[in-house]
């Protein structure tokens, strides 16, 4: 298991969150790390050259030898990325770059493979030095697992020839996909879309409606590849669940492109189920996360059920009662874990699936 330093930067006036380092720490054990060592910074500006200051470089430094690697809560752009990794003498990762990593060893499917593949190479190909050390160094732990490791020259040609087949490869996941959609319309059967933070509780909600056997585990994207469950709503009436990748604050935008295969499910579903983690205390922030993505994909919203899961951890009924006034109804309360509220949750989806029967 890599040793790992985390560093969160900051501007000065910025609000700080308490569990915004947390989340970066989970996020460094989901990919195989034990993290040993935190930084913290605020500054005026960030340094162009480094991100962080002097003095907090030197600090870092004199730890670096003890560590496997350094993450930064940030994105880096290729100057900062480069000369850290030349000053501190060990290897850096950024946010977008550990996060790629957790997907590249999370997918299993062809499609998910192809989808992750995509967006690591498009990350990595900005940050190719003249001989091609950002590739060079793939296979060797975080922030080096990659596509095809050295089967891959380093050459910026070859890498973007690479990324246009995988385009074309998920532009006929695409269609099949559609043809898929095309064969439930024919079957009459409603759809929706589960979508929500990660580690939420999506699989084991799917888990509950389908009697599904998909894997969940207490970790940041322990679902990557979308499945889809057949879900009894009422005698007679039937209707599709598909859950989705889990989202993340700060979610790089080569996934979003990347996973359009899997968002194309979602714009086109009957309804969406937005799950959210009640007892976590960036409940709100997380549901802005979600939603900011469902617009940047211009997914429409307009059947939406917004699920309150875990709300058997939420000690006061006041907050919760304050929480679920903050979301436009329905709003359904429940437990994943437990069953409680899942027939609530399966009555708002009759009605938005006899609704469409109507039309």
């Amino acid at each position: 298991m890599e040793k790992a330093g985390l560093v969160e930067v900051r501007r000065k006036g910025q609000p700080v969150s308490p569990d915004s380092l947390r989340e970066l720490e989970r996020l460094a054990e989901s990919a195989g790390a034990r993290v040993v060592e935190k930084w913290e910074q605020q500054l005026e500006r960030f340094h162009p050259a480094f991100l962080i200051g002097k003095g907090k470089l030197e600090e870092i430094k004199e730890k670096a030898g003890e560590l496997d690697l350094v993450i930064f809560n940030q994105d880096l752009s290729p100057v900062q990325y480069r000369n850290l990794e030349d000053y501190l003498g060990v290897k850096v990762v950024d946010r977008t770059g550990l996060i790629l990593d957790i997907f590249s060893q999370r997918a299993r499917t062809r499609e998910g493979k192809i989808q992750v593949e995509s967006a690591q190479l498009a990350y990595l190909l900005p940050r190719l030095t003249g001989q091609g050390k950002a590739l060079s160094r793939l296979g060797g732990g975080i922030g080096t697992r990659g596509p095809g490791q050295t089967k891959l020259e380093v050459d910026r040609q070859r890498v973007r020839k690479r990324i246009a087949h995988l385009e074309r490869e998920l532009e006929k996941i695409q269609k099949t996909r559609e043809v898929q959609r095309q064969g439930r319309i024919t079957r009459d059967l409603p759809t929706f879309a589960l979508i929500g933070y990660t580690n939420t509780g999506k699989s084991t909600l799917l888990n509950r409606l389908g009697r599904a056997q998909v894997h969940t585990a207490d970790q940041l994207f322990s679902t990557l590849d979308p499945t889809i469950r057949r879900v009894r709503l009422a005698e007679g009436l039937g209707a599709a669940v598909i859950d989705t990748v889990g989202l993340i604050q700060g979610i790089p935008h080569s996934l979003v492109a990347a996973f359009r295969a899997t968002f194309e499910e979602v714009r086109e579903a009957l309804g969406l189920i937005v799950m959210l983690d009640a007892s976590n205390p960036r409940v709100e922030v997380q549901a802005e996360t979600v939603f900011q993505v469902l617009e940047e994909v211009k997914i429409d919203r307009k059947a939406m059920i917004t699920v309150l899961n875990k709300c058997d951890l939420v000690e006061n009924p006041v907050e919760l009662s304050r929480l679920s006034q903050n979301f436009e109804p329905p709003v359904v309360c429940l437990s994943a874990l437990t069953g409680e509220g899942m027939e609530e949750l399966k009555a708002e989806m009759k009605k938005i699936a006899v609704s469409r029967r109507a039309w």
